[in-house]
């Protein structure tokens, strides 16, 4: 059985499922471990094939520039793909990206979150989730790539509202 085989099958995180404690390297190379980041608040974790490619620029930028907005509303953000550290920390740098980039080298990142992979090119489906209070809030199966950020604070805006 392949990897891909394993993800193909897997079943969607959903609303109210405990989000993965996993620990990963970010575009500096150091661990992150998601539960501490999860104890700080609200946090998006989303999921893009590659670095530098145009749907995922598209994606990035659009949360870089709803950061101030978003953070200010208490969000984190982690991004996370396939891509080395080293890249990673390309894509942080050329497109002024504020917050953490994981890379997920050997998808046990994706393979937590049940995020299938891309058949062939061996890259991780675009995909969102928002956890609180360690748990699953929200998830986007298709997650937007220019329209990233309002699809994003869409969900934020329900979230918060439910902890009222």
């Amino acid at each position: 059985m392949n990897l891909f085989s394993l993800f193909a099958h897997a079943s969607p995180l959903i609303s109210g499922a405990p989000a993965p404690q996993i620990t990963a390297k970010n575009e500096d190379g150091q661990n992150v471990s998601f539960g501490d980041v999860y104890a700080k608040g609200i946090t998006l974790v989303y999921f893009y094939p590659k670095a530098e490619t145009p749907g995922c620029t598209k994606e990035a930028c659009s949360l870089r520039d709803a950061y101030a907005d978003l953070h200010g509303k208490g969000l984190q953000i982690l991004g996370v793909s396939r891509d080395t550290p080293e890249a990673q920390k390309k894509f942080q740098i050329n497109q002024k990206l504020p917050f953490t980039l994981i890379a997920d080298t050997d998808g046990k990142v994706a393979e937590a979150f049940h995020v299938p992979m891309i058949p062939v090119i061996g890259v991780s489906m675009r995909q969102s989730f928002i956890i609180k209070d360690g748990k699953i809030a929200w998830t986007s199966l298709s997650a937007q790539t220019g329209g990233a950020a309002q699809e994003v604070q869409n969900a934020l805006d329900t979230v918060q509202l439910q902890q009222q």
